[in-house]
């Protein structure tokens, strides 16, 4: 039997607009130009999974406006079982993001869909049976994504978390979790800690390791990431040197490429330097799923930096 990723998140269009610099408080400025892209953090990262060759069943919702048939079909074109999506009445999650010239983004997120359906309606969507890992995120209702949790523990099946956006855990969820994948900022609202660089975010992960959680990823940007777990040495890599234009999505693209690497078996260190090679690819693009790299181009970029 295959084994599946299974991701429980959010479905967004994404309204992405491009700016010189990002506006002050109260200032108006012209856009460089305006794009309606499918993303939402949950179905981004199933897309990144699959364009790395996993196995992935989506489980979110989206709505009943125009831009619903557009994210199911995006999803399934990339590869993804979409046999997990709810249709909700109302509107699809939107997100409105502004880029900058340097590929900075502030984003705004109206939850819509993502917010709609509580546990029940789910939970018969999820393969347990065939899941290697479920992904979550925190663009759903927390309520649901708590039970997703729970019921992972209980069935035995490995709960990856991205805390994003950020928010603060009790200890008990964090027992909940074997990997969390988080930056700088999210792992500083959960611990405390600031982080800065690999050597602050070893420490800081060590803080997650004690609450439960069995393995730690702190993702740097140009900094690379570092993998703390609790058998074996820290592992940090370097990031790629890329021209980055967006970097919408680079985390998600690196979770769901990890998630793929790790359920063929890789090693963590190969399935970091997987990971961060597909997150360099994606930051050298516009768009969400739009700049998730498939698997041969990652392929590529390894062999060519001779990792």
């Amino acid at each position: 039997m295959v084994k599946k990723i299974v991701v429980v998140g959010s479905i967004n269009m994404d309204l992405v607009t491009n700016v010189e610099a990002f506006p002050r408080p109260g200032e108006t400025i012209h856009s460089l130009g305006v794009a309606y892209l499918p993303g939402g953090k949950g179905a981004n990262q199933a897309v990144a999974a699959a364009r790395s060759g996993a196995s992935v069943r989506m489980v979110g919702a989206v709505g009943t406006d125009s831009f619903a048939q557009t994210l199911i079909d995006n999803l399934a074109d990339s590869g993804v079982d979409t046999s997990g999506v709810l249709r909700k009445e109302g509107h699809s999650g939107l997100a409105v993001i502004t880029v900058d010239r340097s590929g900075e983004n502030h984003i705004v997120l109206a939850g819509g869909s993502n917010k709609a359906f509580g546990y029940g309606e789910i939970e018969g969507r999820i393969p347990w049976d065939e899941a290697h890992a479920v992904l979550l995120q925190n663009e759903i209702d927390w309520s649901v994504t708590e039970a997703v949790m729970r019921e992972a523990g209980r069935r035995g099946v490995p709960v990856w978390f991205n805390p994003a956006p950020a928010l603060k855990l009790e200890p008990e969820v964090l027992g909940l979790i074997h990997t969390c994948i988080l930056n700088e900022t999210e792992i500083e609202v959960i611990t405390g800690a600031k982080v800065s660089g690999a050597d602050d975010a070893v420490p800081a992960a060590g803080r997650l390791l004690e609450a439960g959680v069995r393995q730690v990823v702190v993702t740097l940007g140009d900094k690379g990431c570092v993998w703390v777990g609790r058998e074996g040495e820290p592992v940090h890599v370097p990031a790629f040197k890329v021209q980055a234009v967006d970097t919408t999505a680079a985390g998600d693209t690196f979770i769901g490429a990890m998630a793929a690497a790790s359920c063929e078996g890789k090693p963590v260190p190969e399935a970091l330097r997987y990971a961060a090679a597909a997150s360099a690819l994606a930051v050298t693009r516009h768009g969400a799923q739009a700049s998730i790299p498939a698997r041969d181009e990652v392929e590529r970029l390894l062999a060519d930096a001779g990792r």
